[in-house]
């Protein structure tokens, strides 16, 4: 198919009205066309660019759905060349059969019955798509700008471990992670977070998800009752969840996580945190919170999860310590990701664990979950040895400084007292809390529908008792777009609260599409 008929037929059926985002619509029928044998094995893709102008879209939005038909092999990148649908497709017969109703040769698909055989915690946490919540679009709450990074650095270290590896760089390697790396963590750890640890307390692990799940798993049986912040970070509710734990929903406040005198009594096998930089609404923990949920946990033999969301961009004030080196019960066990300084898909994380537990969690982690990706680990591990990690670090901070200023200073000149910001002095998002009765899942839909990706505050309470509000991600949006898509959020926002008002019209000279 030439890219042009390609171009028409995505117009066309995104011209269709669907709840979905567009680079899961662009997705669904690209897949499609390549499973119905309209785009054949060999056929060449336009580029990003051209697709993204044809359709009148955001590049990142087509970017982000090429992305994923890369990773699960419907489509192959030839450098220099460009990308084509690829001549060996994953599981095609199946994939003819289960795929979703968006399809190129059959309008009208039946539609598919609920999965038959999923077990009662299956279809619990299938009831949402969490990947949604990853989506690369502008303001979308997680993911960073890699383009801050420094590929030059990055590239000559993973073709190096890449092309010439050690063999035992090939094997699933030390239970705990690859030694150097561990060893590159806890010196960073213990300089910048003020953590206690050494090489051997790190683990190195997948993802945050990962480490809560192992966490969930050697230290907590089935049943038993785990704190968790309400609002609080999605990706830890379902691994928690998915171990079959009782979730018992803490509200925040200003000063982090704030049992009530009901939450004191209870007896918690696990506490799940995000003391620095609570996730989303930004709140950082006080020294007397914090002081009195050690002694709590140490009181009631409870394992404190400190998950040190996105701190390692604050932009005003000293850096904040960790809980965990203010343990001194070794009752803390940390986890952090290099997902947010490098990029989403490096897949590296880290766990850090009381030296009790390390031998325990080493073979946990083997077993379940077999780590491997020892040549990713050696060049990070060589990324950071080498001081490339650091300049990285500190520039992304100077980036995303600028986007966060830009972004507070045209929401309040447009919004004023209508809404009020988050005081978060860290991390990559910002809330926009809006007030009460306010719907913020249809300020969200509306936002998709401007390409924007914005997450509705409701989503993140495990509780019927919600605050309305809107998590916008700054750092995966250019610094001069920034203005732009605020003035587009603003007005949306704008035009739902005060519907009726000529206040609430857009100041002249507003953008109305991206």
């Amino acid at each position: 198919m030439r890219a042009l008929a390609l171009s028409e037929l995505l117009l066309i059926e995104l011209a269709k009205p669907s709840e979905l985002s567009l680079n899961r619509r662009i997705y669904d029928l690209v897949r499609a066309a390549i499973q119905d044998d309209v785009l054949v094995p060999g056929t060449r893709l336009p580029s990003s660019r051209d697709l993204a102008r044809d359709l009148n879209v955001s590049r990142n939005t087509v970017v982000s759905a090429i992305d994923q038909l890369l990773a699960e092999g419907y489509v192959a990148a030839r450098v220099g060349s460009g990308t084509y649908v690829a001549t060996r497709l994953p599981e095609r017969d199946v994939a003819r059969s289960t795929r979703s109703a968006v399809t190129v040769l059959r309008p009208n698909p039946p539609q598919l019955a609920i999965p038959r055989r999923l077990s009662r915690r299956g279809l619990r946490l299938t009831e949402l798509a969490g990947w949604n919540h990853l989506e690369v679009q502008p303001f979308a709450p997680g993911p960073a700008d890699y383009t801050t990074l420094q590929f030059r650095h990055w590239n000559r270290l993973l073709k190096k471990y890449v092309n010439d590896p050690d063999p035992a760089l090939l094997d699933c390697g030390d239970p705990g992670g690859y030694p150097p790396l561990r060893e590159a963590v806890a010196r960073y750890l213990r300089v910048s977070r003020s953590v206690n640890v050494v090489a051997e307390q790190v683990l190195i692990t997948s993802s945050t998800q990962q480490s809560v799940d192992l966490c969930a798993r050697l230290l907590a049986d089935p049943g038993d009752t785990v704190w968790i912040e309400n609002p609080g970070y999605w990706g830890a509710q379902r691994a928690l969840d998915a171990a079959d734990l009782q979730l018992r929903a803490i509200a925040v406040d200003s000063d982090g996580i704030a049992p009530s005198e009901e939450d004191w009594n209870t007896s918690p096998r696990m506490i799940y945190l995000t003391p620095s930089n609570q996730y989303p609404t930004g709140a950082v923990m006080s020294l007397d919170r914090r002081r009195r949920i050690l002694d709590f946990a140490a009181e009631r033999n409870a394992w404190i999860l400190e998950d040190d969301y996105d701190s390692e961009f604050r932009y005003e004030g000293r850096p904040l310590p960790s809980l965990q080196g203010m343990d001194m019960q070794q009752q803390v066990l940390y986890l952090g990701t290099f997902s947010k300084v490098m990029y989403q898909g490096v897949r590296l994380a880290y766990l850090v664990v009381p030296m009790d537990l390390v031998e325990r969690f080493r073979i946990g982690l083997y077993d379940l979950h077999r780590p491997g990706q020892l040549t990713m680990q050696a060049a990070l591990a060589a990324f950071i040895d080498e001081g490339h990690f650091e300049v990285n670090l500190r520039r992304m901070r100077v980036i995303y400084g600028e986007r966060r200023a830009l972004l507070r200073a045209t929401l309040s000149r447009i919004l004023g007292s209508r809404v009020e910001l988050s005081r978060s002095n860290a991390g990559m998002t910002l809330v926009i809390h809006l007030p009460e009765g306010c719907d913020d899942g249809a300020i969200a839909t509306l936002a998709a529908r401007a390409n924007l990706t914005v997450r509705a505050l409701s989503n993140y309470y495990l509780t019927r008792a919600r605050s309305p509000g809107l998590v916008v991600g700054f750092a995966y949006v250019s610094t001069p777009d920034i203005t732009p898509y605020a003035q587009i959020l603003a007005r949306i926002i704008l035009e739902q609260l005060e519907p009726q008002s000529p206040s609430a019209r857009a100041p002249a000279g507003l953008a109305t599409t991206i």
